[in-house]
């Protein structure tokens, strides 16, 4: 992998000097019209550079007009290699061709535009900049629609809760409604990682869809005897088991671009580390668990989810049902 963490005295920063290895990859040849430039994070793994470095290189790329983005592809080579043009040099064309794009421009392009940037980067990789620069309009333009990119977060949770919704006809009994919400909740978080670092339980996100999904789970345990803060408290102690293991799926691909190791990868480097750990004495029950797995143990967030829901809903029966009765 070839690092370009520091700026060598007099040298370019790394971002430029990851946008002209790029170019030169194009002008060469070895990335023709058409073809897919690596993502953020695998810039950021190829070059041992920061996922915020990465963004900054495909963007500069992308303001020079050699890619674009292509929908359900990915950045893409936009045409035949050339050099930037100096601003003086640019087609008469662009002027017009940006204003046509800033012509058809919308709230909902920029949102969906964002939540895209964020499925396949992360949610640190987006940037007012970006959003504009995939769009192929100036800058400044999305700033018409939406002041901040705080703002554009904002909008962004609500529209991608907004994307699961619910039946008119809810199945009978409390905890089948339930079930059908968490797992609502939880397929949410898996298309969208980034939702799961938005917020906390102390201060929560307040946009419209994601009340809807609270809605959901409040009504199904509602009509059963319980206290208003014993309803509430169940409320968040399930929207706290979805959240607290989707938190991870953005953690994981933050860590696999930082360290360019994959979960396995990493665990097999520290293999040693376990071992030593696991042959001195001082954790018998650890060392017997662990010893028992034939082929390693593999983290299946999907299993815990599931196992998890069924614990929880089952230790929480007795509260629900016994109030009723």
């Amino acid at each position: 992998m070839t690092q370009l963490t520091s700026r060598t005295p007099g040298g370019p920063p790394p971002y430029l000097r990851i946008v002209a290895e790029i170019r030169r990859r194009i002008a060469d040849g070895e990335l023709a019209p058409g073809d897919r430039i690596p993502s953020t994070r695998r810039i950021a793994e190829e070059w041992g550079v920061a996922l915020a470095t990465a963004t900054k290189a495909l963007t500069t790329l992308r303001l020079e007009g050699l890619v674009e983005a292509r929908p359900r592809v990915g950045t893409v080579v936009a045409g035949a290699a050339r050099p930037p043009a100096a601003p003086s040099e640019e087609p008469a064309q662009r002027p017009v061709q940006e204003r046509e794009r800033e012509q058809e421009l919308s709230l909902d392009r920029i949102v969906r535009t964002a939540i895209g940037i964020a499925d396949a980067e992360g949610l640190t990789a987006l940037s007012m900049r970006g959003v504009a620069a995939r769009l192929g309009v100036a800058p400044m333009s999305t700033y018409r629609y939406v002041p901040s990119k705080e703002e554009l977060v904002l909008h962004m949770a609500d529209a991608a809760f907004g994307e699961e919704t619910y039946p008119a006809e809810a199945p009978e009994g409390w905890r089948a409604r339930v079930e059908l919400g968490a797992r609502a909740m939880w397929r949410l978080y898996r298309k969208h990682p980034w939702l799961a670092q938005l917020g906390s339980l102390s201060r929560p996100l307040l946009v419209p869809r994601l009340l809807v999904h609270g809605e959901w789970i409040l009504a199904a345990l509602d009509g059963h005897g319980l206290a208003p803060t014993e309803l509430f408290d169940i409320h968040v102690l399930i929207y706290s088991h979805v959240q607290g293991l989707a938190v991870h799926l953005e953690r994981e691909a933050h860590a696999e671009a930082a360290t360019g190791q994959s979960e396995d990868q990493w665990m097999d480097s520290r293999a040693s580390d376990l071992q030593a750990l696991a042959e001195s004495g001082r954790f018998p029950t650890f060392a017997k668990v662990v010893g028992a797995f034939e082929d390693g143990y593999d983290l299946d967030l999907d299993a815990l989810f599931e196992r998890g829901l069924t614990a929880l809903l089952d230790g929480l029966t007795p509260l629900v049902e016994g109030r009723r009765a």
